[in-house]
């Protein structure tokens, strides 16, 4: 029973955690202008060009913005990581 809740708890943090990198990679788009939504119509997250750099404003303030939201999706990976060495920890003791 405790094992099924802190998976729970677990995916619920790994979520918020990648909600933050999505928001920062909304905010980090709106201050670059060769990502900026001008078409009006909502758009998936261009996760992608901000974690390569890819057409991202080169100033200070957004280049800091960038490097917390490669952080968020590290945590979130370090995450998944962890839960598979638990899980094969697990396995094999049983």
């Amino acid at each position: 029973m405790s094992f099924y809740l802190l998976c729970g708890v677990w995916a619920l943090v790994m979520l918020a955690v990648f909600i933050q990198a999505i928001r920062l990679s909304y905010r980090i788009e709106a201050r670059s202008p060769d990502l900026a939504n001008r078409s009006g119509f909502p758009r998936n997250a261009m996760m992608f060009h901000t974690v390569t750099n890819t057409n991202v404003a080169r100033d200070q303030e957004t280049q800091a913005m960038r490097r917390r939201m490669n952080r968020l999706l590290l945590i979130v990976l370090a995450g998944f990581a962890l839960l598979w060495a638990g899980v094969s920890l697990v396995q094999s003791v049983e």
